[in-house]
């Protein structure tokens, strides 16, 4: 079976068909957070260290690290997003010990993440365009890491879930040539917002079997891009996680802050036989125990934590 393997320094973790769904915490993104966008160009990274801690104390078994600034000082992105890549990657890094998705447009950003990462992260991401493929492959190949790859090229992204597949096979195949094989291409079908396109989920699931069935690939998705302009968000999202993992899709970038959404894909992962003896669903419970007695949701993660329950993960064996 496809296994995408993740490593941090001493923890490994495994995107596959047979394992409990992958939580990619997502919350290190200035994109459309102008308050850590203003942080971050100023120097302050207090935003950052809370969100890589509390990401981790509610499950996320993966951070999602992306230096997506565009500077008032420089709007340069090629000059000012790899060193603060760097220093973003380095300061999680030094906070917590899960594997890390290194997220950017820019090239040299995502070089300069893969130089300084700890162990295998996920580099995200590579799309159908050309001058992509060529920019993004030899990184991939070079640094020997799995990669997001987003199923749109240079006429944008289609509606049409077929001409989605076909850009997903052409990434495959393209990696391929470059001697990346299948299980470190972890397909994006990219989810439409469901209030815009009614049959968005329905074509998320037929691409998520299909992909699975034809590509043998594993899959990811923004999970919130379903529920886009919607109101009461949450419970959309919940629905929509348990449903997507039950048609094979085995990792979502996703904010792990909320109790509901993790409580489905715990749930999910116990329905699917991925959770053995319903150990971690047990778990989990107690901290949803906790939530109603007035506890916050962190916080009763990161209690739940240190008594030894509900950790994700595997320690890497020494050599």
């Amino acid at each position: 079976m496809t296994r995408t393997v993740l490593e941090s320094k001493s923890k490994t973790v495994v995107i596959g068909f047979d394992e409990p769904f992958c939580v990619i915490g997502e919350r290190i993104n200035p994109t459309g957070r102008k308050k850590l966008a203003a942080e971050l160009e100023a120097g302050d990274f207090s935003t950052v260290e809370r969100d890589a801690l509390e990401q981790v104390a509610c499950g996320a078994m993966v951070l999602d690290v992306n230096a997506g600034v565009v500077y008032n000082s420089n709007p340069n992105p090629n000059e000012t997003e790899p060193p603060l890549m760097r220093r973003m990657l380095e300061m999680v890094q030094g906070l917590v010990d899960v594997p890390l998705c290194i997220d950017s447009s820019v090239p040299g950003a995502l070089e300069e993440g893969l130089k300084i990462a700890q162990g295998r992260p996920l580099l995200n991401s590579v799309t159908g365009e050309e001058d992509r493929l060529e920019a993004i492959l030899p990184l991939v190949k070079k640094y020997n890491v799995p990669v997001v790859a987003i199923s749109n090229d240079d006429t944008g992204i289609s509606e049409d879930p077929e001409v989605r597949f076909a850009v997903a096979k052409k990434i495959v195949e393209r990696a391929a040539d470059h001697g990346i094989p299948a299980h470190d291409i972890v397909v994006d079908p990219l989810v439409m917002p469901v209030g815009a396109m009614a049959s968005a989920g329905q074509q998320v699931f037929a691409l998520v079997r299909k992909l699975r069935a034809e590509l043998g690939v594993n899959t990811t998705c923004g999970a919130s891009n379903i529920s886009f302009g919607l109101p009461h968000r949450h419970g959309i999202n919940a629905a929509f996680l348990p449903m997507a993992i039950g048609a094979g899709m085995t990792s979502a970038i996703m904010n792990p802050v909320r109790p509901v959404e993790m409580e489905a894909i715990r749930a999910a992962n116990f329905l699917m036989n991925h959770d053995d003896n319903g150990a971690q669903w047990i778990a989990f419970s107690r901290i949803l125990d906790a939530v109603e007695a007035g506890t916050p949701f962190a916080e009763a993660s990161k209690a739940s934590q240190a008594s030894g329950a509900g950790r994700g993960g595997r320690r890497r064996r020494r050599a």
